[in-house]
């Protein structure tokens, strides 16, 4: 019997099933997907495993973040995580997804919905608000939220205008907004009125923050924004407070730091500082401690115990020396 030696070629491509993307990827969230698709990508080549840290570090983001994306997966039926230990270590085994069976969407009748009047105004709106006509599609999407989400005509046109007002009017991301919306469990409009009362008074704080580091883009990082309303919700610092740990991050670094100025704010956390007025007495204080006086106010010094004050002072004939150092002593 002969025996035949294959040469493994390990590919330079991640091959992603379709029933992935068609059914899992276009409701989970972006960091989630990130996650799925690197472990993907060690998995296909023939990596024994990866570091969660080193995970959270390729994809800037934290590893809690890893962990809740793995538990997501998990939970879908698209991974199985199985705890190996108690030291966080997991098997994970990548499940087939192609013996999934396929969900047909409903497909929306465009000819039918236009003819009813209150559909074609909210389509109108909708152009106005984002500045363009809408592509068959769109109307196809937004017409599917009224099915499928129950989401009313003003419902639709709130939703539109909260990301028009963020700058934002491509329609995947209002899609993303809507996704959000309804697994948020936001079907009418006073909770969406609410919801987005929350959210801009969120970021009115952060643009003054951000505007107080210096940066100016709106669109920052997952972690960042994580580290944002940990120093506002969860130690409920005032913007003050935030800003003098930014003027030590800046007087210490010369730049702004995100994990600085929270290793800043964790400690005052850790000491009960809430105010500024503890923040200059705790200040105060350090300076005191540091910039004590080597002497005491009688003039001697305090470090009386020291070696060096135990050798006896010489006295020294200082016109002799001089008339040695100029050869004076030899004339007579």
């Amino acid at each position: 019997m002969s025996t035949f030696m294959l040469k493994n070629t390990s590919l330079n491509f991640t091959p992603v099933s379709d029933v992935f993307i068609e059914k899992y990827m276009v409701n989970a969230r972006g960091e989630f997907v990130k996650v799925y698709l690197l472990l993907l990508k060690y998995n296909t080549s023939n990596e024994p495993g990866v570091n969660g840290a080193i995970l959270a570090s390729s994809l800037n983001l934290l590893e809690s973040d890893v962990m809740n994306a793995l538990n997501y997966w998990n939970d879908q039926g698209v991974i199985k995580l199985v705890r190996l230990d108690k030291m966080n270590n997991f098997n994970i085994e990548f499940l087939p997804l192609d013996d999934v069976t396929k969900e047909t969407p409903r497909e929306v009748n465009l000819l039918e919905a236009l003819n009813n009047t209150d559909t074609t105004d909210m389509l109108r709106d909708i152009e106005r608000i984002v500045g363009r006509p809408l592509s068959s599609k769109e109307m196809e999407i937004y017409l599917g939220w009224q099915r499928d989400f129950s989401f009313s005509a003003e419902l639709i046109l709130i939703l539109v205008e909260y990301c028009a007002s963020k700058g934002k009017s491509d329609y995947r991301y209002i899609e993303k907004v809507a996704l959000a919306w309804h697994d948020m469990g936001i079907n009418s409009i006073p909770m969406a009125q609410t919801y987005i009362k929350q959210t801009e008074d969120k970021w009115i704080k952060f643009r003054k923050i951000l505007a107080y580091l210096g940066i100016k883009n709106a669109e920052i990082m997952k972690p960042q924004e994580q580290l944002l309303e940990k120093w506002l919700f969860t130690y409920k610092f005032d913007l003050p407070l935030i800003q003098k740990a930014s003027d030590i991050c800046f007087e210490r670094l010369n730049r702004a730091d995100f994990k600085y100025i929270d290793g800043i704010l964790s400690k005052w956390v850790k000491e009960n500082i809430k105010t500024m007025e503890e923040v200059a007495a705790k200040d105060k204080q350090h300076k005191s401690t540091y910039n004590k006086p080597a002497y005491s106010t009688n003039g001697k010094n305090n470090n009386s115990n020291t070696g060096f004050n135990n050798f006896e002072p010489r006295s020294y004939d200082y016109d002799s020396l001089e008339k040695k150092l100029l050869g004076w002593d030899n004339d007579d």
